[in-house]
């Protein structure tokens, strides 16, 4: 953004941010990926806890709750929180951005299978979306601080994840799938 409005309801700004985060990089979003992203923004913006979850617990303790709707869904945001907004968090845990994607995806995908048929659809949309809905939120980081926060090889996860936004962003790239760990 260029110019810093005061005077729109909040909910014009965040979405003024996804759309020029999603057209910088390469990533736009359909309208309901767009309003889910809007709104978990606005929902966590104080979440001064999200860096103390240990999101693997979390999922398998959301696997045993009942009902796990909301909680298998905060994990599911809390993965794509952390992945495209504080990739510095992964760092610190010593895990890569594709711990995130994997098991962001994975949370809602389960979210999908077990919800009523709209909720059902728009989980199934983030799951297949969710590398789309991490590099928007790396984009928007990006925005607001002039430089990229992730690191060569989470860019590379990011486009194993989302093939398609990779082709844009790189044209002419090969993206090759490898394991992390051979040097």
């Amino acid at each position: 953004m260029t110019a810093i409005l005061t005077d729109t309801a909040a909910v014009a700004l965040w979405q003024d941010l996804i759309r020029e985060a999603g057209r910088n990089g390469a990533a736009p979003l359909d309208e309901d990926s767009e309003a889910y992203l809007v709104f978990l923004l606005m929902r966590h913006l104080r979440d001064a806890g999200l860096a103390g979850h240990v999101l693997a617990l979390d999922y398998l303790n959301a696997r045993q709750e009942t009902p796990r709707r909301e909680a298998l869904r905060d994990v599911g945001d809390r993965c794509l929180l952390i992945a495209g907004l504080y990739p510095h968090q992964a760092q610190r845990r010593l895990v890569g951005l594709d711990y995130f994607l994997n098991l962001g995806t994975q949370a809602y995908a389960e979210l999908a299978a077990g919800a009523r048929a709209a909720w059902a659809e728009l989980y199934r949309s983030l799951a297949a979306g969710f590398a789309r809905l991490v590099r928007v939120l790396v984009e928007v980081r990006r925005l607001g601080s002039g430089h990229d926060a992730i690191s060569a090889l989470d860019r590379h996860s990011l486009a194993l994840a989302d093939p398609a936004a990779a082709a844009l962003e790189f044209p002419g790239a090969i993206v090759i799938a490898g394991s992390r760990h051979s040097c």
